[in-house]
């Protein structure tokens, strides 16, 4: 796990109805690797922060997950090959570029590159 930073989020956990279908669409859009404990729980490692899917029923919340990318074009690609659903295409902001998606579960995240 990363160093734990004093009132720092360090920790997302999602829900999921298919963890093995939300692994393998992670693993396939950004090369994320897992370690399952039992059957309702998988969690992943990132050099910022950490997180987990669980068993459960995703519902759209008011969180929106960021992600960061070098080459924007190149994830969001990925994302697509890997069966995310763009919902807002590239688009520019004061800080850079970035477009959202929905992972097969709904979630929706985004994609930002400082270019």
């Amino acid at each position: 796990m990363n160093k734990l930073l004093n009132e720092q989020i360090q920790y997302i956990e999602f829900l999921s109805p298919d963890l093995q279908r939300i692994k393998k669409f992670y693993q396939e859009a950004f090369g994320w690797k897992f370690t399952d404990y039992g059957p309702e729980y998988t969690a992943f490692e990132g050099d910022y922060i950490d997180g987990g899917f669980t068993l459960g029923t995703a519902t759209r919340g008011s969180i929106l997950v960021i992600v960061y990318s070098d080459t924007l074009e190149a994830t969001q690609t990925k994302v697509e090959s890997a069966g995310g659903t763009i919902v807002k295409q590239i688009f520019s902001f004061p800080g850079g570029r970035r477009f959202h998606f929905t992972d097969p579960d709904g979630n929706e995240l985004a994609v930002w590159s400082g270019t």
